[in-house]
C-alpha cells in the first residue's frame, strides 16, 4: 500500500463516511414547509427584532489582545516544562520573547487600544 497508504484510506473514510450517513436521512426526510416551522425558534419565545447583532469594536480588540497573549502561553509552557535541561542561553532567549511581547503591549496601551471607547 506504500508508505502513505493508510493515511490516503482514512483520510476517503474520513471525508466519505458523513456524506454516507447524512445523504440518505437528507433525501428521505419529510418535507413540509410551513410558516410555524419557518420561523426562528429561541428558548421558546418569539423573537423580537433583527437577528443580526452589531458587536462593539472594543470586544474585537480585546478579543485580538486574548489570542496573542493566549499564543504567548502555549510558547512559554514547553519552555517552563523543560527549563532545567534548555540552559541560559534559553533562558535569556525567552527574556528576549516576553520583552518583545510586553513592549506589543506597552504600545497598544500606550495608543489607547486597550481603554474601551
Amino acid at each position: 500500500m506504500g508508505e502513505f497508504g493508510g493515511l490516503g484510506l482514512f483520510l476517503i473514510v474520513a471525508i466519505a463516511f458523513p456524506f454516507m450517513v447524512l445523504a440518505p436521512a437528507r433525501i428521505l426526510q419529510p418535507r413540509q414547509p410551513t410558516p410555524e416551522k419557518q420561523k426562528p425558534y429561541e428558548c421558546g419565545v418569539d423573537t423580537v427584532g433583527s437577528s443580526d447583532v452589531q458587536y462593539h469594536v472594543g470586544y474585537f480588540r480585546y478579543a485580538l489582545a486574548f489570542l496573542l497573549f493566549d499564543v504567548e502561553t502555549v510558547f512559554l509552557y514547553p519552555w517552563a516544562v523543560s527549563f532545567n535541561r534548555l540552559g541560559l542561553f534559553a533562558f535569556l532567549e525567552m527574556f528576549v520573547f516576553l520583552g518583545i511581547l510586553a513592549l506589543g503591549l506597552w504600545y497598544a496601551w500606550r495608543k489607547g487600544d486597550l481603554a474601551w471607547k
